[in-house]
């Protein structure tokens, strides 16, 4: 189990919304855990439950269940004040830099908001911090005066990690942080991120669509599919030899740029659309659109175990 190199420690997290008279199970039942300096990278189509894990995760929401240990700390069961105290630990960055900056809010003061907050930093040291930090992240300190509406899409994500950053936290949720953002900007930001973990040994957990982002990101790679995970292994491993039927469709819809390996690769087609997560399928969730379901699958919910060292699937195939 956990050891020193552990940071986060996930275990059973459950996270229920009610709507009406039907129950959504947004995050059901995840356990992994985040070495210190790595990057986690969690992806899954629209509505798997991606960003609710990670929100949930930094008690942005009430966890229904489960527990989230910080350097061996359950985080669930602090009190107001010890929650304000741990956020400084653990900041996100969100994935709209629109929607996520105040625009009545210079970009001085949504940056100096958290050293307020904190008790961090006051008069000329304030100022030179929040200086310092839009320095770090590539931005022109002289435009702390300014207000988002001001920057580009690019440079309001900038801020976004600015801000993130503002509080010198060890661990960072990144929602799909590069998503709203042009393709050119993506690279940009994605190498930002790297360069500022490797200066302030920072921890990710990288929430993204893209696959081949996160394979250029991350150190392993979490799938998950309707509120569970399906799998999860080092980068390499889980690119070179996915094991879950699920992982084997998504990055079979990967292009390769070679138009010889391209021509000859057989992409599998998943039938069907995702079911509803207020309703999803009996034992294996994913067994409706599996190309590979068998009868077992809707009798009985696969467990999640380590098939091979550090690769871990939930799958009947490999019981």
């Amino acid at each position: 189990m956990a050891n020193q190199d552990t940071l986060i420690e996930v275990r059973n997290l459950k996270k229920f919304f009610t709507i009406g008279e039907n129950t959504l199970k947004a995050v059901n039942d995840i356990s992994f855990e985040i070495k210190r300096g790595e990057t986690l990278g969690v992806v899954g189509e629209s509505g798997c439950g991606k960003s609710t894990a990670g929100r949930t995760l930094l008690r942005l929401y009430d966890a229904t269940d489960g527990d989230v240990l910080f350097e061996g700390k359950s985080i669930m069961k602090l009190n107001n004040q010890e929650m304000k105290a741990m956020r400084r630990n653990m900041q996100m960055i969100f994935q709209d830099p629109y929607a996520s900056l105040n625009p009545r809010m210079t970009v001085g003061d949504i940056i100096g908001e958290a050293l307020d907050i904190h008790g961090l930093a006051t008069g000329q040291k304030r100022k030179e911090r929040i200086q310092e930090l839009l320095s770090l992240v590539s931005l022109n300190p002289e435009h702390m005066n300014r207000f988002p509406h001001e920057f580009s899409g690019g440079q309001r994500q900038r801020i976004g990690i600015a801000r993130a950053l503002a509080v010198e936290p060890k661990f960072i949720v990144c929602d799909e942080p590069i998503s709203a953002l042009d393709v050119s900007v993506q690279a940009q930001v994605v190498n930002l991120l790297e360069q500022l973990q490797e200066k302030m040994g920072l921890t990710y957990m990288f929430i993204a669509h893209d696959l081949s982002m996160v394979k250029y990101i991350s150190d392993r790679v979490a799938v998950m599919y309707l509120g569970k995970m399906v799998e999860l292994a080092d980068s390499e491993a889980l690119y070179e030899k996915p094991l879950h039927p699920y992982t084997q469709a998504l990055l079979s819809a990967i292009p390769i740029p070679d138009p010889e390996v391209e021509r000859n690769r057989e992409r599998i087609v998943l039938q069907g659309d995702v079911p509803s997560p207020m309703n999803p399928p009996s034992g294996c969730h994913f067994r409706t659109r599996c190309p590979k379901a068998m009868p077992e699958c809707a009798a009985k919910e696969p467990v999640w175990k380590e098939i091979e060292k550090g690769h871990f699937a939930a799958c009947h195939l490999y019981n």
